[in-house]
């Protein structure tokens, strides 16, 4: 059922009073480790584009490790220019139809990706990693044109405040946009704007108009509606009514009663503030040191209340030790900046390594081999743990769901199955995927040996058409490579077909060679 304007107000102050929760911890996060994507010390709501957001940061090994670790997962989940998944036929497929349904999927496959990258995918998904890295990361994905089939951007969390629907999943977005009011029509054709409105902007249609944009779903009949409204909640500009959910939120991981997520940056958000505050103590050391401060004797000829603590400023104090003392003398100082460097060099090291910022042996020493490197992607994946599942499932799944439902809407595939797990499953085939299947793969070679070495009992056990199948599957081997099953039986008639030829032409040679063939001890000429 369609909401009216006033409910869904009513349902974004809600939802906004809820993130307001969070706005501290966040904002915390987003001036340490992503200043220049920080919208939450007022530079959206101010409106004033162009300020500068590091004068409060000190040290930029968060900001570095932040970018790394976007980067690494990018690189191992979701690699530029690569297909990173493979679609796949599920259980319900029967057996003996598997092969030839993966050859039809392996063609969306590559027509999907043709559409990623013709899209602006992989510099979307590199600035929804990063949101990513803070906790909650949020994408809409929308049909394109002939240039750009698809567009995919990445929504500032700060302007989004959702809710979650049954099991978790979130099914109700709202967003807070401003847009100049002269490109309302371009970006949403059907749009209706009330005569009330429009006279507003009538003189000045470069202004900024604020909108509120929702998207929920209609249980009742199985599809989602797609609203705005204007700011005050009293007028319907759009509606429209979607087969599938166009918002991706993602979060690192999320807490037992908790909407918004907690990500790596908020975990070494301690760390990350302690190092900020002892590099910034640092520096005033420092500056003291190159600059100095000296104490002068108050003779009445010094004013006091002009004298600050500054490189290079001068206090007047009684004398200056002895009867009289010097005229004029350092003050002394406190601190130990050796010391300072150790604590802020542990800090550094405990940051890159909550923030898997790890990097392999410097090319300086001894070479790196393809093994360690391998190695160190495993690891990785180990590291991610149950946030490299969720990565995938509210991730990578509703963007493939998304973009191939949004494909055969357009016309460019007809998709006669669904992307759900049984009738069509999405295989992950990244890097950090295939290291997993590889650690697979090395489980059932290393049982084949075990049989084999086993003797001829062990040479029943396994079956190796099976086990043959299930490597090409982990490895994904493209399956053009890979035979049928009906294939196999025709090949396997061929072969026998074959043989019979050759023992037949045998017997036939044999039998010319007893009858009047050549005589092998007859003397040669």
């Amino acid at each position: 059922m369609k909401l009216k304007p006033e409910t869904i107000k009513k349902r974004y102050e809600a939802a906004t009073s809820k993130k307001d929760q969070w706005r501290s911890i966040y904002e915390d996060a987003y001036r340490y480790c992503l200043p220049n994507r920080n919208l939450y010390d007022g530079y959206y709501e101010g409106d004033v584009p162009g300020q500068d957001k590091m004068s409060r940061v000190f040290d930029s090994t968060a900001i570095q490790s932040t970018h790394r670790f976007a980067n690494r997962l990018q690189s191992g989940i979701f690699p530029p220019m690569r297909n990173w998944c493979r679609l796949a036929p599920g259980k319900s497929i029967p057996a003996e139809r598997q092969v030839e349904i993966q050859r039809v999927l392996d063609d969306y496959t590559t027509k999907m990706f043709g559409v990623l990258r013709q899209s602006n995918f992989d510099m979307a998904m590199g600035e929804f990693l990063l949101e990513l890295a803070i906790g909650t990361a949020v994408m809409l994905i929308q049909p394109g044109d002939e240039v750009q089939p698809m567009r995919f951007t990445c929504i500032p969390t700060f302007t989004v405040c959702f809710e979650e629907g049954p099991f978790g999943t979130v099914d109700k977005v709202y967003r807070k946009i401003k847009k100049p009011f002269n490109v309302l029509d371009q970006e949403y054709p059907d749009i209706e704007i009330p005569n009330e409105i429009a006279s507003r902007y009538k003189d000045s249609e470069n202004d900024k108009i604020t909108l509120i944009e929702s998207t929920y779903y209609d249980k009742t009949k199985g599809m989602y509606h797609y609203q705005i409204i204007d700011e005050s909640g009293q007028h319907e500009l759009l509606h429209r009514e979607l087969t599938s959910f166009p918002w991706v939120i993602a979060r690192y991981m999320v807490a037992s009663q908790e909407i918004m997520g907690r990500g790596v940056c908020l975990t070494a958000l301690p760390d990350i503030k302690s190092l900020n505050r002892a590099i910034e103590l640092t520096l005033k050391n420092a500056s003291l040191s190159i600059g100095g401060v000296f104490t002068a004797s108050d003779d009445g000829i010094l004013n006091p209340s002009t004298i600050q603590i500054l490189p290079g400023a001068i206090i007047p104090v009684a004398r200056n030790g002895g009867p009289q003392g010097a005229s004029l003398a350092p003050l002394p100082r406190s601190g130990d900046p050796q010391l300072s460097q150790i604590v802020a060099n542990d800090l550094r090291m405990s940051i890159k390594k909550i923030l898997l910022d790890e990097d392999l042996p410097p090319e300086n020493m001894s070479a790196r081999s393809a093994t360690e490197i391998t190695e160190k992607t495993r690891q990785l994946a180990q590291n991610l743990g149950a946030a490299f599942g969720r990565l995938i499932n509210e991730t990578m799944y509703p963007v493939v769901r998304r973009t191939l439902e949004t494909m055969d809407q357009m016309g460019m595939i007809d998709l006669p199955l669904r992307v759900n797990g049984l009738e069509v499953k999405v295989v992950p085939s990244a890097p950090l995927a295939q290291a997993q299947n590889m650690a697979k793969v090395q489980e059932v070679m290393q049982f084949a040996q075990i049989a084999q070495a086993a003797g001829p009992a062990g040479q029943f056990v396994l079956k190796q058409e099976a086990v043959l199948d299930y490597v090409a599957e982990q490895m994904a081997v493209p399956s053009e490579l890979i035979t049928t099953p009906q294939e196999r039986v025709e090949m396997q008639k061929q072969a026998m077909a074959q043989m019979q030829q050759q023992m037949q032409m045998q017997q036939q040679q044999m039998a010319q060679g007893g009858q009047g063939g050549p005589n092998p001890e007859a003397p040669l000429q």
